[in-house]
């Protein structure tokens, strides 16, 4: 295995594939969510320079879709390495835009030959043939869908569902065994994250993971749940990205 110096190298040169400074993998926040220690994770992060030709084609269609800076989940290294780490049966994320944490998720999921990625999406359709101001860059370019820059060889096996959080999640948590990894990356409201939360609880076990993304719009909604399960608020850096482990005394 490269050594530490070497790896990071190689990962720097992998984010500036996808072209987020942001996205360098944070490997404290890693460390506390998965329970290992920070130098356990190498193995894992050494994979991640493969993923240098997916980045680039990122990137690629990221610019092709008008969108010359732009990465809508600054952490998709992390959702690999976590996905390859718990080997999970089930992911749930809520937010596509994209696809940058989909594809994330999926790339981990190939390569554990196990587990399903189940994404919900209600996508914004951007109105004309480039983005005009005041338009969020989540939004879908004309004639595309949800996860429009995930190339089409990682789409296999992907359980995209296209409609209300609030009618797909509830379904969709109730046709399956567990909740091991689940990202909010939706509707980000105090009331819409902690329905999400909510709802995916009873499919929660030890080990699971939790994270919610733009918490600054949502209050103390994910402090509150970490707090009814016993479990400590996990912050990226000084973003507003932030997890939960679910604790072994569930």
């Amino acid at each position: 295995m490269a050594t530490r110096p070497a790896l990071d190298v190689s990962l720097l040169a992998t984010v500036r594939e996808l072209g987020d400074a942001r996205a360098r993998p944070n490997r404290t926040w890693l460390s506390g969510l998965l329970g290992t220690p920070s130098k356990q994770l190498d193995a894992w992060l050494a994979e991640i320079p493969t993923l240098a030709p997916l980045e680039r084609a990122l990137r690629r269609a990221h610019e092709a879709g008008g969108r010359t800076f732009y990465a809508q989940f600054r952490a998709p290294f992390e959702l690999y390495v976590m996905t390859r780490a718990r080997r999970p049966d089930h992911v749930i994320e809520t937010g596509v835009s994209s696809g940058v944490s989909s594809v994330h998720f999926l790339a981990a999921l190939r390569r554990n030959r196990r587990g399903t990625l189940h994404s919900v999406d209600r996508p914004q359709v951007q109105a004309g043939p480039t983005l005009s101001d005041g338009e969020s860059e989540v939004s879908v370019p004309p004639g595309r869908s949800s996860g429009w820059a995930i190339p089409a060889s990682y789409r296999a096996g992907w359980d995209l569902r296209l409609g209300l959080s609030q009618e797909k999640l509830p379904r969709l948590v109730r046709e399956i065994s567990s909740v091991d990894i689940f990202l909010h990356d939706s509707h980000h409201t105090p009331t819409h994250l902690t329905f999400e939360l909510e709802t995916i609880r009873p499919k929660l076990r030890p080990g699971s993971i939790v994270m919610a993304d733009n918490t600054k719009w949502t209050g103390e909604a994910f402090p509150r749940f970490a707090r009814s399960l016993g479990a400590k608020v996990l912050r990226r850096g000084d973003s507003d990205l932030v997890g939960l482990r679910v604790p072994e005394s569930l």
